[in-house]
């Protein structure tokens, strides 16, 4: 069971909406001051969106509880599917719901970090209405294989914001790009970063995701 997420509105009658995910064993705060870093005052008012992962056993972890999209078994595992599609309903609500109060498909960016950046993946792309924007931060395309099959026109042409750090070793800068090529095999438009970090953000970063969200909420 997760707990409901944290928003933000940057004014009244938001006419735009951004849904950011964390990471593993994080939860909705934790991006809270990247989006007091933004300045999106061009576009209008925005809602920021922060769900919470609900809290469940993490097998590489020991089983030890934490909130989390999805399990992660390790390497040489198989992902855990389940899992992803599971968080990927729950994603599709918060879209519904901003949806339901005013904010069409195409005035919503999703983004996430990390596990939430395969969320991000996992959802956007296969998401049946065109979003503005897919932000993916230091993360990977999970279930690479499923996408070509499982993808959504929709989102064929939605830019997609992917950045990572160099000295990532949580996940490799060399999976990132792997997820960023099997994108542009399948003919997504991304536009790639990378940073000299590790597994976190940078001012340099959102400086770019600044500007990026400025063009596709434009």
């Amino acid at each position: 069971m997760s707990l409901p997420p944290i928003e933000i509105e940057t004014g009244p009658n938001p006419k735009a909406a951004i849904i950011l995910m964390h990471g593993l064993g994080a939860d909705g705060n934790d991006f809270v001051p990247i989006a007091n870093e933004l300045d999106l005052s061009p576009v209008g008012p925005v809602r920021f969106v922060f769900p919470n992962a609900p809290v469940m056993p993490v097998t590489i972890n020991g089983g030890y509880r934490m909130p989390a999209w999805y399990d992660i078994l390790g390497p040489g595992n198989p992902e855990d599917e389940a899992g992803l599609r599971r968080s990927q309903a729950a994603i599709e609500a918060l879209i519904a719901n901003e949806k339901a109060r005013g904010i069409p498909a195409n005035r919503i960016v999703i983004a996430g970090f990390s596990q939430g950046c395969a969320m991000t993946f996992m959802t956007a792309l296969r998401h049946p209405e065109r979003l503005a924007g897919i932000v993916g931060l230091s993360g990977y395309l999970p279930v690479a294989h499923t996408v070509a099959a499982e993808r959504h026109p929709a989102n064929q042409a939605t830019p997609i914001f992917q950045a990572h750090g160099t000295r990532d070793g949580v996940i490799t800068i060399a999976r990132a790009a792997q997820s960023r090529d099997a994108l542009a095999a399948l003919g997504y438009q991304v536009e790639w970063h990378d940073y000299p970090m590790e597994h976190s953000v940078c001012m340099e970063e959102i400086a770019e995701l600044n500007r990026y969200l400025l063009k596709v909420l434009a």
